[in-house]
């Protein structure tokens, strides 16, 4: 059996000085002077990368205190994975309350901070220049949408020729779309709502395809291109004519908005997709950060003074209104002031916390509720004073329980009445038409109200009402008089006649999701004593959703909606972008390791994971934790791993990435485990001693958890020099 290479085990915080190789040797606890030695899984049948675990009880975490300075803690001996016995590491710990001193912020080395908001139904981008960094503006106004009305989003829908080519993003794509022939329109390629795919799809790769309306499949990776190629093209522009002399190439830092549900390949497909339209290099990674959108929520709500907050907790006023018309009579106010500030693009922020954060206390915790078109992310922060930093409680969760699955209802809806051959058909031959259908639907979808009495028009399209003659034999009045219920009928102005309970009907199984998903959350041990929930995101603007998450919470905690709520993602996501450094803890959403050899235990260790290895036993696929679920791990905290190549002229070393959604995981082939990813070292070739003992050839990876994305380094130890190193998840 070959051996790639072997490693010391070691988790250490950044900064941190390793114990010189000779002394880790004296230190060992071990009356066998020879190590025990364990061998780590890599590609390829029969081969090990061969491990060295030199396991001190004593072992410590270093952490990193505000001021830089390391320091020696020791891990709880209750911390997860700490079984001496079974050689996992010692787990990473958060690191040490901040002191009480103010936190500078980083230099920066850029001039200007753009972020795009890439959401399932709408998207848009701001900015922030780093000399001024109170002041967030926002984009231009878009080309097309309502008459009179400064969009500061535009809908996420592309159009690309019948050749393939980029034609149009946004308002322009859907207009076009639409005037299109119907028979010209079946050859274009309109994508539209194209962000769920990633999140649905279980093995995304960097090949996975999406669906155009006609039916034509397009890679996804060159349709997330052509939008952020878009989003980029916009933005230089308009900074160019702001500031002629910016350099674009090193002047930019680029912020992209994920939920915080998806995970790691999701989240390397945007990064992926962002080299690919030119945003960065990859040679530059560290120009482009990828933004948690209820981190970015809750980065910008720490911002808002209490007169940009409406908090639907309050009591009603005092002239006799029940509380759900207070409730939808102040969003009413709040959003027509808001599209009268609209005209003014400029945003201005506190330079430090917002007078609802200045009540906090240390200690206080919330819960963001990001409630988007395509999915729906929960996260549980607490703050810490008087930095203002923020601290994860419990990992992110959520799900697709966005505004989208009330347009599926709809959709069922029709089928049921119409038939659902027949919608699927029309969908097909006439695809504009049907996205003028999903357009008037989304309209009164917005005006939706849990306490409305009269009932809402939907403006079928004439090419419905045709279509639907020549197909049926029949008009669609004749089909409504036929179906079951009373609660759609047939308008003489051409108009779907939808009854509230209808429309509440459409609502009801997506909002209810939401409502136990947030209850689940609450009755979580590390999720007691909520202040405060902050609905956030596009859905949070529908006034059936506030009423159903006030009713539900109200009595537990404060339910409060900032003014400019479909805003709020894109402007935390600048702030995100101008200092990274704002959520000092977050939580692993999995358990991460590698699989290796450990030394096989009689009674302990099962008979089919028994390997016999120059003359030793050992036991197979043993899963070593390099982090486990729902891990507090600190912003700059480490694992460190040292791996040796095994042959002279080794010029790549490949290590399998193990996941798990629970912590209990003991072998690679246990239930729920699966391999997520590679670590891959690129080795350049060195002289090679001549003494035996100083040929050995160790490199230094360095894993860090604590981001938004799983990032690793790694350095020749010898010669200090950095080796390229790559953690790649779209390959399995």
């Amino acid at each position: 059996m070959g051996l790639d290479c072997w490693t010391d085990r070691q988790p250490v915080g950044m900064g941190s000085k390793r114990t010189p190789w000779s002394e880790q040797l004296r230190a060992v606890r071990n009356p066998d002077p020879a190590p025990e030695r364990t061998f780590a899984d890599v590609p390829g049948p029969g081969r090990y990368v061969k491990m060295s675990t030199f396991l001190d009880p004593g072992m410590h975490t270093l952490q990193i205190g505000t001021n830089g300075e390391s320091s020696q803690t020791p891990s709880p001996p209750s911390s997860p994975g700490m079984h001496h016995e079974s050689f996992s590491i010692a787990p990473l710990t958060p690191s040490q309350s901040p002191r009480n001193e103010a936190r500078a912020q980083r230099p920066t080395s850029f001039s200007v901070v753009v972020a795009i908001d890439f959401g399932t139904t709408s998207s848009g981008y701001a900015f922030s220049f780093s000399n001024d960094p109170e002041a967030i503006h926002m984009m231009r106004k878009w080309e097309g949408g309502d008459p009179g009305v400064a969009n500061q989003k535009t809908p996420t829908s592309l159009l690309l020729t019948p050749e393939g080519a980029f034609h149009s993003f946004g308002y322009t794509a859907r207009d076009y779309y639409h005037d299109l022939d119907p028979e010209e329109a079946r050859d274009w390629l309109y994508f539209e709502k194209f962000k769920m795919k990633i999140h649905s799809t279980s093995d995304l790769t960097m090949k996975t395809e999406l669906e155009a309306v006609n039916g034509n499949k397009v890679q996804a990776l060159e349709v997330f291109a052509h939008a952020l190629r878009f989003f980029k093209q916009h933005a230089v522009q308009e900074l160019k004519d702001q500031c002629p002399s910016l350099q674009e190439k090193d002047a930019i830092r680029w912020v992209i908005t994920v939920p915080a549900i998806w995970k790691q390949p999701a989240k390397q497909f945007m990064r992926e997709a962002a080299y690919k339209a030119g945003l960065v290099s990859p040679a530059n990674p560290e120009q482009l950060l990828i933004a948690l959108e209820p981190e970015a929520a809750s980065i910008y709500c720490r911002k808002l003074r209490l007169n940009q907050l409406i908090d639907l907790s309050c009591k009603p006023l005092a002239n006799g209104l029940a509380p759900e018309l207070s409730i939808d009579s102040s969003f009413r106010q709040a959003r027509e002031q808001l599209r009268r500030s609209r005209h003014s693009r400029t945003f201005l922020v506190e330079s430090g916390v917002g007078e609802l954060w200045a009540e906090m206390q240390a200690g206080d915790r919330y819960i963001v509720a990001d409630c988007g078109g395509g999915t729906v992310d929960l996260t549980v922060h607490q703050i810490e004073q008087p930095q203002g930093t923020l601290k994860e409680l419990y990992k992110a969760s959520g799900g697709p329980y966005g505004a989208v699955g009330v347009d599926l209802a709809f959709e069922t809806l029709l089928g049921q009445i119409f038939g659902e051959d027949f919608i699927a058909t029309f969908k097909a031959k006439r695809p504009a038409a049907w996205v003028d259908l999903t357009i008037a639907f989304e309209a009164r979808k917005r005006a939706a109200a849990p306490f409305r009495s009269n009932p809402l028009n939907v403006s079928l399209p004439f090419s419905f009402i045709d279509f639907y003659r020549r197909h049926r034999g029949q008009n669609v009045e004749t089909a409504l008089k036929r179906s079951s219920g009373n609660v759609v009928k047939w308008s003489s102005q051409g108009m779907l006649r939808m009854s509230s309970e209808a429309m509440n009907d459409l609502f009801q199984p997506t909002v209810s999701q939401i409502i136990r998903h947030i209850d689940d959350l609450l009755k979580k041990p590390d999720v007691k004593g909520i202040k405060f929930l902050f609905l956030v995101g596009g859905f949070a603007e529908s006034a059936m959703l506030q009423h159903a998450v006030q009713s539900a919470f109200g009595s537990l905690c404060r339910v409060i909606i900032p003014q400019d709520v479909g805003l709020t993602i894109l402007k935390g996501a600048v702030l995100f972008g101008l200092d990274p450094t704002i959520v000092r803890v977050r939580r692993s959403p999995l358990t991460y390791g590698v699989g290796v050899l450990n030394k096989f235990v009689e009674g302990k260790h099962p008979k089919e994971k028994l390997l016999v290895k120059e003359g030793k036993n050992w036991c197979t696929d043993i899963f070593e934790k390099f982090v486990s679920v729902d891990q507090s791990v600190a912003l700059g905290e480490v694992v460190q791993r040292s791996y040796c190549p095994a042959r002279v002229g080794q010029r790549k070393i490949i290590i399998n990435i193990y996941c798990c959604a629970t912590d209990d995981v003991v072998y690679i082939t246990d239930p729920g485990v699966r391999k997520c990813g590679t670590i891959s070292l690129e080795l350049d070739e060195v002289d090679e001693p001549s003494s035996p003992k100083s040929r050995r050839r160790e490199i230094r990876a360095s894993m860090q958890f604590g981001d938004t994305e799983l990032k690793v380094a790694a350095m020749d130890v010898r010669t200090s020099k950095t080796v390229r190193a790559a953690i790649d998840f779209l390959s399995n």
